[in-house]
């Protein structure tokens, strides 16, 4: 019959000690042929799918600066993670387009739709809350599909009558 080692000595590696080097022998210097240069770092590389619009304004109170990334509404700044403001701003780039969440998973996450989607739903959720009760209807969802933004009508103008007056 084989002996049985406990489990926690089965897989020890044995790691034998270190050499002391002799104060006699200096360190050995690296010839500048052999020089160890770090990497050149990579450059960005523009994406095809990459929307740059240097400000979006769309809605009234609604205002997406991708510059400066920073998303306001009514005047109020809102604090989105990096991932709730590229939602918002690719939703307010494209108006009134229906987006799958396949679509909005490739264009925000710069990634395939590997798994569940429903990832989209829960930053879609949490994006309305912070537009507030107010204005979170400018995100509708079309069942079975996925999400548009409907930016909200401009307040009308009063209609004049022929003869200049306002009519209410």
């Amino acid at each position: 019959m084989p002996v049985r080692y406990p489990r926690a000595h089965r897989h020890a590696v044995f790691i034998p000690p270190l050499r002391e080097i002799p104060a006699t022998e200096a360190p050995r210097a690296v010839p500048s042929a052999q020089a160890v240069t770090a990497p050149e770092a990579p450059r960005a590389v523009p994406s095809a799918q990459a929307v740059t619009v240097p400000e979006v304004s769309s809605a009234p109170g609604l205002t997406v600066d991708t510059e400066r990334r920073v998303a306001s509404i009514d005047g109020r700044v809102l604090k989105l993670t990096y991932l709730e403001f590229e939602l918002l701003a690719h939703l307010v780039a494209h108006p009134r387009r229906v987006h799958s969440r396949d679509q909005l998973i490739a264009a925000v996450w710069n990634q395939p739709a590997v798994g569940g989607t429903r990832t989209v739903d829960v930053h879609i959720a949490r994006l309305r809350g912070k537009l507030g009760a107010a204005h979170r209807q400018l995100i509708s969802t079309v069942r079975q599909v996925g999400y548009r933004y409907t930016p909200a009508p401009a307040s009308p103008l009063p209609r004049a009558t022929m003869d200049g007056r306002d009519r209410a």
